[in-house]
């Protein structure tokens, strides 16, 4: 998990988002929504996934605020519907915009299951200059399982090579129908498979 904090934290310094000193001013705050996978769901915090270990949850959040970001994110319920889901996020991100929030100051980031609900946000918000992370969360079979997902945004991907359940999103990005501003792919090869998460 420290592995994927520096990366991506790293990129979104030097390049795409353009991310600066902090201020606590509300004209400079930065907003992320994070979406957990789906093992959170269905299990308490404290009991480690039989292959993959601990998930990491409140320290990923610590680690966003304590870079100055303002969070939002809570622990889903068990089979929560990913659509339905992603339409309140989006109505969410949509009261921000509406409060003045410049687009770029709001990311919305998801791995594995949380990962497909960010790309429905993506889809729902339509905004170009919103920052989006989709971590472990693409299959090959998804442009026929979910033709209604377009990206839309400044869309990093990440996945990691030994993983089947995320690959490169590349295609996901050549078929949609929205504006993609800007796109990026890091592939991670750490041999962790899904548990690189």
């Amino acid at each position: 998990m420290r592995q994927f904090q520096k990366l991506y934290f790293s990129f979104l310094l030097i390049s795409f988002f353009s991310i600066t000193t902090f201020s606590q001013t509300n004209k400079d705050q930065r907003y992320i929504f994070f979406l957990h996978n789906a093992y959170i769901e269905q299990n308490p915090l404290n009991v480690p996934h039989p292959e993959y270990g601990k998930a990491e949850y409140n320290e990923i959040l610590a680690s966003f605020r304590k870079d100055n970001f303002i969070v939002y994110s809570e622990i889903r319920k068990n089979n929560t519907d990913a659509y339905d889901y992603a339409e309140k996020i989006a109505k969410q991100v949509k009261k921000l915009l509406k409060q003045g929030v410049p687009p770029n100051h709001i990311t919305v980031i998801g791995t594995s299951k949380g990962g497909y609900i960010a790309q429905f946000v993506s889809t729902f918000v339509a905004n170009p200059d919103m920052n989006f992370v989709f971590i472990g969360c693409f299959m090959d079979t998804d442009i026929e399982k979910f033709p209604e997902i377009n990206f839309c945004g400044n869309i990093l991907t990440i996945y990691e090579k030994s993983d089947i359940y995320g690959v490169s999103a590349i295609k996901r990005k050549e078929t949609s129908k929205l504006k993609v501003n800007h796109f990026k792919e890091i592939e991670l090869n750490t041999g962790l498979k899904h548990g690189f998460l």
